[in-house]
């Protein structure tokens, strides 16, 4: 929207050649002060330029998109401006010519003065968001699997009730997990970041319907370790076995966990799906990390660890792939209920 000072005309015309609107209509703030709230509603929805104001219509405008349940970015440079910028959600004040009054009052200054900074700002705040949102949900739901695991084997007397000792604790926390964080922090941003509308201010970091999916992973992940060690424990008669196959199908559990965590919607089986070279490089060396722990002498030592066979390897990795196998149904009702909504609106 273009709120200004000038002539109606002015105002129109050049808020045409910016295609700010196309009708050439400007109401003036005259015209405000005779509207009702419901017809001052019907018109900040329609009317895209408003001339001839002064600062209380532009707190009129403001408060009335607020109240259609807009999220409303005010810029301006003067000291009228300052009501505005304060009551707008992200008042953007400008750095060069703009008064130290709108300063103070706005949550954002551009110090180029440069609009177009304004969209390179909002697009870089949503992709350092985004980002942690997938570190989030990433370690929420391996925490969730971590607490679960150590609750199910006590009850259930698996692995004498500490299915991982210390140091391996220490190893997936570490080794397994701090580049799989590291690559969700730095991800490249998510395909039609800037087309989502903007978040509620007030929503939570995570809603319900995130925790009851990041518990459902949890859940799969808690089972899935549980049974490899079961597997190994009954299976090859071996508690070393057992252990490292707990051990090995977790630390699988966590990449799986960091793949899916990229995107809640979307398949991760396409090409766009498949983080950046320098992203995958971590994953590879989580994955390496997995495999020397159990081959190298001086390791399995150190972690009470033991080689894998071929078909021990192919469990823990059949077990691992339920989480990806789960996930994909989940975003696949998913797209078919977007879908469906969309057809009916």
């Amino acid at each position: 929207m273009m709120i200004t000072g000038d002539h109606p005309k002015t105002a129109a015309v050049i808020a045409a050649e910016l295609g700010i609107t196309s009708d050439g209509r400007a109401v003036t703030g005259a015209e405000l002060e005779k509207m009702s709230d419901q017809e001052l509603a019907q018109t900040v929805r329609e009317v895209s330029v408003y001339a001839r104001v002064n600062p209380e219509h532009k707190l009129q405008i403001v408060k009335a998109l607020q109240r259609e349940g807009a999220i409303v970015a005010m810029t301006g440079d003067g000291v009228n401006d300052a009501p505005a910028l304060k009551i707008a959600d992200i008042g953007v004040a400008m750095g060069i010519t703009g008064t130290e009054v709108s300063k103070q009052a706005a949550v954002m200054i551009l110090t180029d003065d440069n609009f177009a900074t304004i969209v390179n700002a909002v697009d870089y705040g949503r992709a350092l968001y985004d980002n942690l949102l997938k570190y989030l949900r990433f370690q929420m739901s391996c925490l969730v699997a971590y607490i679960a695991i150590f609750i199910g084997s006590g009850i259930f007397a698996i692995a004498g009730g500490v299915p991982l000792n210390p140091l391996q604790i220490l190893w997936i926390n570490f080794v397994v997990d701090v580049p799989i964080a590291v690559a969700l922090g730095f991800d490249q941003p998510s395909q039609g970041l800037m087309g989502r509308p903007p978040r509620p201010v007030g929503a939570p970091v995570l809603s319900r319907a995130n925790w009851v999916r990041l518990c459902v992973q949890g859940l799969v992940m808690t089972v899935g370790t549980l049974v490899a060690y079961q597997i190994g424990d009954t299976q090859y008669d071996d508690p070393v076995v057992a252990a490292t196959m707990l051990l090995t199908t977790l630390s699988l559990f966590h990449v799986a966990a960091g793949l899916v965590a990229r995107d809640q919607h979307d398949t991760i089986f396409s090409r766009a799906a498949l983080p950046g070279p320098t992203q995958l490089r971590r994953y590879g060396i989580v994955v390496l990390a997995i495999i020397v722990v159990t081959t190298i002498g001086f390791l399995q030592r150190i972690f009470e660890t033991t080689e894998l066979s071929f078909a021990q390897w192919s469990i823990c990795i059949g077990i691992a792939a339920s989480l990806v196998v789960v996930e994909e149904v989940i975003k696949l009702f998913i797209r078919r209920r977007d879908r469906a909504s969309v057809g009916e609106e």
